[in-house]
């Protein structure tokens, strides 16, 4: 298998990510689960989903359609398609998959995969957190980590005037 095609087998549906799910559970290794747009990557991003995947073996992200970015941030947005991004995301070695949700939030997708651990920035009181409530009655922990001062796809924007 090619690299680009190592990449793109970490792109999932609901369905084609559930065998590794039961294998993951299978070996006993926890599950992390964080969500967003990540429509222009950056050091933010980056530092952010590898404090999130060193809390767990696998790490899964739940990135928004372009659909759903548009409704959240606006008619300008994204910037980059659900595809660009998904590729992306699943570049990074410590992303183990990515699963597009077409909600205004992964509640559905938190739902079907019932994480071990799921991740948010510190913006965010932990019981804030949508899919809290699933995460906690299954046993799993909802953890927040310190966002990178300085950087966010919005600064960005802003500074080169978009």
């Amino acid at each position: 298998m090619s690299q680009f095609e190592t990449i793109q087998s970490k792109i999932h549906t609901i369905e084609s990510i559930k065998p590794l799910l039961a294998i993951w559970r299978f070996k006993g290794e926890p599950i992390v689960f964080s969500n967003g747009c990540f429509d222009i990557l950056h050091l933010g991003h980056v530092e952010y989903l590898a404090k999130a995947a060193d809390l767990g073996k696998h790490l899964i992200i739940g990135l928004n359609t372009d659909a759903s970015v548009r409704r959240l941030k606006g008619p300008s947005r994204p910037v980059q398609g659900e595809t660009a991004r998904a590729v992306v995301l699943a570049s990074l070695r410590f992303v183990d998959a990515v699963i597009l949700f077409d909600e205004d939030t992964p509640y559905n997708l938190i739902k079907a995969i019932v994480p071990d651990v799921l991740v948010k920035g510190s913006d965010y009181k932990p019981e804030e957190i949508v899919g809290y409530d699933i995460v906690t009655q299954h046993g799993g922990r909802v953890e927040t980590i310190e966002l990178v001062e300085g950087y966010s796809t919005t600064g960005i924007l802003n500074r080169i005037g978009k």
